[in-house]
């Protein structure tokens, strides 16, 4: 009696030991599906921003301080220029896009045949920069009647003593922005009369830090940009004045904001996707940018907005 007891409690031993295994694996696999769900929930949202090089240092250095407060939150921001992130932005591929320059209508339409319905907000201000190499030792200053002599879409200019007798027997090489930057869409209207019209036998480029690294190595080169990044490489490049009728004038804070530096000052801009606004991190984005913005654009070498600018761009944000 003992001795079949003990056999049928040895199956019993046997059968709730399985039960019990099972029970606690089933249990260690509820508490990994747990720990895998909270982590799932912890994965970093992503905010997609894209567009002009020119505004990049502003928006790359607001995402870094940003990320500081939200470390959960991945802010890639691409340099595809102003005219190929609005590409991405109109079709709904992007959050934000930097621009160098005003959307154009047919790309509004584009994003409202889309459904992309948007806010523009100006962020700084910005003077493209006329640069040559350091070790360019004959030209301080142009005239915008020069420049325009340069870089006229048909102009055959491949000397320096072709824009003045007294400039040296020097060949001329040309770097600046592609066709799909808001800063040659810029550049070409304030200089050469009309968007667009450039000659195109030049060095052309998206990253301006490549612009910086072929105009640094070239001692017959000249190109444009962006001031900051002329800012940042002031080491290795020769900052040109400008003359458009009233005297050699250098971009710096003071001519760039009070608009002195002319016709090459202009406004920075980010557009936001309303419906990304939805998200608490892209409208937390969007109000510490407009918040930490100007300091962070004179940091980077830009100008920074009135505080009554940037709390309107705030009130825009909230409206949404």
């Amino acid at each position: 009696m003992i001795q079949t007891i003990s056999i049928n409690n040895s199956k019993t031993v046997l059968i709730i030991s399985s039960l019990f295994l099972s029970v606690m694996l089933f249990a260690c696999g509820g508490d990994d599906a747990g720990e895998n769900s909270q982590l799932a929930s912890k994965k970093s949202s992503e905010i997609t921003i894209d567009g002009s090089s020119t505004v990049f240092p502003v928006t790359q250095a607001v995402a870094e301080e940003f990320r500081k407060e939200h470390p959960d939150v991945q802010i890639p921001v691409g340099i595809s220029g102003t005219g190929g992130g609005f590409k991405r932005f109109t079709v709904g591929e992007t959050d934000i896009s930097n621009a160098s320059r005003a959307i154009k209508p047919e790309e509004a339409e584009q994003a409202g045949s889309n459904g992309i319905n948007f806010i523009e907000l100006r962020v700084a201000w910005d003077g493209i920069s006329v640069v040559a190499s350091k070790s360019n030792d004959f030209v301080d200053c142009l005239t915008t009647e020069e420049l325009k002599l340069i870089w006229d879409a048909g102009s055959t200019v491949d000397n320096w003593n072709q824009i003045r007798a007294d400039f040296p027997d020097k060949k001329i090489r040309l770097y600046g922005p592609d066709t799909d930057s808001g800063t040659f869409d810029y550049f070409t209207d304030a200089i050469n009369g009309e968007e667009d019209r450039s000659r195109s036998d030049y060095t052309a480029s998206a990253d301006d830090n490549t612009l910086v690294q072929g105009i640094a190595g070239d001692g017959g080169s000249i190109g444009y940009f962006g001031y900051a990044y002329y800012v940042e490489n002031s080491d290795k490049l020769k900052l040109l004045a400008v003359d458009s009728g009233s005297g050699c004038v250098l971009p710096d804070i003071g001519t760039i904001n009070d608009g002195t530096y002319s016709p090459l000052s202009r406004s920075m801009f980010i557009y936001a996707n309303t419906a990304s606004i939805d998200r608490p991190e892209v409208k937390d984005f969007l109000e510490f940018f407009m918040n930490e913005g100007g300091t962070l654009a004179e940091e980077v070498g830009y100008v920074a907005l009135s505080a009554a600018d940037y709390q309107s761009n705030i009130e825009l944000i909230n409206a949404q």
